[in-house]
C-alpha cells in the first residue's frame, strides 16, 4: 500500500487535521511523561536528559504558539461561538509557558541533584495532559467541521517550516512509538522531500536517545559491565 493510499482509508472517517493533530498530542503526552519519569532515575544519562529537556521546551512552545498565533484566528474567524472556549485554551497556554520556564532553567548536570528538573517535568506534564483533556473535546471537532484538507496541508507545511531544529529526531522517534502506519503517512506526507531523506538516520538517533532513558538501573549496569569485559578482551588480544 503506497503512503497516499494509506492517508485515504484513515481520511475515511477523520480529516486529516484531526488525524495529525491527536498524533501530535500522543507525542506530547508520551514525551512529558517519559521526560517526568526520566529525571527520577539518578542512572538516567545526563545528555540524553537534557536532549529530552531541551526538545519537549521548544516543541510545546512552538505548538502553542502556532495555534495562538494562527490556528485560533482561523477557527474563529470560521466560527465565532468558538471564541470563548479558544480564549480559555490560550490562558492554560500562559500557565504552560510559566512551566516551562521553570523546566528549561532547571539543570540536568548538577551535582547537588535534580530535584527542580523533577519538578519542573512533573508541572509540565501534569500541565499538558490536563490542557489536552480540556482541549480535544473543543478542538477536534472545530477542526473537523471547518479545517479543510488544504488548508490544513498549508497551516501544517508552515509550521513545520518554522519549527525549532531543537532535538528534531525525537519528533520522529515518538510520531513512531505512539503512532500507526497510517497515522505517520499523514504527518510525513506534508514533510519536504529532503527531510524525508534525513529520516532513517533520525529514526536512529532517537532511538538511542529514547532507549537510555527507558533503562532501569539494572540495564545501564549490565550495559556497563558488557562494555568493560569487551574492553577487557580487546587488550588481551592485543
Amino acid at each position: 500500500m503506497s503512503v497516499g493510499e494509506t492517508v485515504v482509508s484513515v481520511q475515511g472517517s477523520e480529516s486529516a487535521a484531526v488525524v495529525e493533530t491527536r498524533l501530535l498530542h500522543k507525542m506530547h503526552r508520551a514525551a512529558t511523561s517519559l521526560l517526568a519519569e526520566a529525571a527520577q532515575k539518578p542512572a538516567a544519562p545526563s545528555a540524553a536528559l537534557e536532549e529530552l529537556r531541551d526538545f519537549v521546551v521548544a516543541a510545546l512552545r512552538h505548538h502553542h504558539e502556532s495555534e495562538d498565533d494562527v490556528l485560533w484566528p482561523q477557527l474563529t474567524a470560521a466560527d465565532p461561538a468558538a471564541a470563548t472556549g479558544l480564549a480559555e485554551l490560550e490562558g492554560e497556554h500562559d500557565a504552560l509557558d510559566a512551566s516551562l520556564d521553570a523546566l528549561a532553567a532547571a539543570s540536568v548536570r548538577d551535582d547537588a541533584g535534580r530535584a527542580p528538573l523533577i519538578s519542573a517535568a512533573v508541572a509540565v506534564r501534569d500541565l499538558v495532559h490536563t490542557h489536552l483533556e480540556h482541549e480535544e473535546p473543543l478542538l477536534l471537532p472545530a477542526l473537523e467541521a471547518h479545517m479543510a484538507d488544504d488548508a490544513w496541508a498549508q497551516f501544517s507545511r508552515a509550521v513545520i517550516a518554522s519549527a525549532p531544529p531543537v532535538g528534531a529526531h525525537l519528533n520522529i522517534g515518538f510520531f513512531e512509538q505512539v503512532g500507526s502506519p497510517a497515522e505517520l503517512a499523514v504527518v510525513t506526507a506534508n514533510l519536504p522531500p529532503a527531510a524525508l531523506d534525513l529520516v532513517p538516520a533520525m529514526r536512529e538517533q532517537a532511538e538511542a536517545t529514547l532507549r537510555s532513558l527507558k533503562a532501569t538501573e539494572l540495564d545501564l549496569k549490565a550495559s556497563e559491565q558488557h562494555l568493560k569485559a569487551t574492553e577487557q578482551e580487546r587488550t588481551v588480544t592485543t
